[in-house]
């Protein structure tokens, strides 16, 4: 199975984020959540953000590419929104990567390149009507468009973080097609 490296969103490591964990480690891969802050939490986004801003945006970014060198190269990289910026830039830059999973946001290529890295399968995953990922969306079909290697996936709905079932934007029924969409995409790396 694959091994990956999962970062949060900007509200922390929550109990919702552990339990997506879990879950796709109950499908038999290795999965590593490295907490970026340091153990906090927060009820919303904006306290999140501010938290991130204080610390530096660009220093958590860089503590979560940190953790990677701990690792092998041979690793998928999940990221939760604020998570995908560190994410999708491991899996761009870094040597060896197996995959990507973007959730809830999607930055352009150029961010880190001048194209996807050939050989890197990568899934994006947000909701329709989420004015976060709608941001985002012209990125994704850009990135979807690229390769024949990136699935884009647009749910009904306009949560943002409805993968997390510890928050109110949780959406059971989104999640749930989400999941087993990302499990057959790691069962096929």
């Amino acid at each position: 199975m694959t091994e990956i490296l999962l970062y949060h969103h900007v509200q922390g490591l929550t109990d919702g984020v552990k339990s997506f964990a879990d879950d796709l480690r109950r499908g038999g891969h290795t999965v590593h959540t490295p907490d970026l802050f340091d153990g906090r939490t927060f009820a919303t986004l904006d306290e999140g953000f501010a938290f991130a801003k204080e610390v530096g945006f660009d220093t958590v970014k860089d503590r979560g590419a940190a953790v990677a060198e701990d690792f092998g190269s041979d690793l998928v990289y999940v990221g939760f929104s604020f998570g995908v910026m560190i994410a999708q830039k491991l899996a761009q830059t870094r040597e060896g990567a197996r995959g990507a999973l973007l959730l809830h946001s999607c930055v352009p290529v150029s961010e880190f390149g001048s194209s996807w890295p050939a050989g890197v399968p990568v899934q994006i995953h947000g909701m329709k009507d989420d004015d976060f990922f709608d941001e985002d969306l012209p990125a994704a079909r850009e990135l979807a468009a690229s390769t024949p290697e990136a699935e884009l996936f647009v749910y009904p709905g306009d949560q943002h973080l409805f993968t997390d079932s510890s928050l109110d934007d949780f959406d059971a029924e989104a999640t749930m097609l989400l999941k087993s969409r990302v499990l057959s995409f790691l069962d096929t790396l």
